[in-house]
């Protein structure tokens, strides 16, 4: 047995154009395929899409962006999607958030902020006065919850960050 690797998320935006700008702009991500309309259709993708959400999701458009570290963003803008009742739902199984690590966490949340983005909570360090690792949760401009580190996930946890 061995870990995997990560290869990609996907999120459901409102308006892919701009999270595409948001997510490259504000984040830094590479686009790798620009917003792309897909239908459903006999096509190969037409197929899988069908396979996947099953029969009379209509149409969609996809954007694909990937950090430095070559993780993907696989972005989605579903007709007719709509928001969640609770964006920050903790207690229903499925994915709580993500991360993106940057060592300039005040930087990148200020930045966040000024994107129309949200700072919820103050910036927090694991080991105050003695490493200088912090992270913060943050929303981009629809309400996605993502956090923010300073430093990789296994520093920052390989030192017993709740000891």
């Amino acid at each position: 047995m061995y870990p995997r690797s990560f290869s990609h998320i996907g999120l459901s935006v409102p308006d892919l154009d701009k999270a595409v700008e948001f997510y490259r702009d504000v984040l830094g991500l590479y686009v790798i395929m620009g917003p792309t309309e897909v239908v459903e259709d006999d096509s190969d993708i037409g197929i899988m899409c069908t396979d996947v959400l099953g029969a009379g999701w209509n149409r969609l458009r996809i954007a694909h962006l990937a950090t430095s570290d070559r993780i993907g963003l696989e972005l989605f803008e579903f007709d007719g999607n709509r928001p969640p009742e609770e964006n920050l739902d903790f207690r229903r199984h499925g994915t709580f958030h993500f991360a993106i690590q940057d060592p300039d966490v005040e930087g990148l949340t200020a930045k966040i902020v000024a994107a129309g983005g949200r700072q919820r909570m103050p910036i927090r360090e694991y080991f105050p006065g003695e490493k200088p690792y912090r992270m913060v949760y943050v929303e981009d401009p629809f309400g996605i919850v993502f956090e923010l580190y300073s430093h990789s996930y296994e520093l920052t946890y390989s030192a017993g960050a709740y000891d």
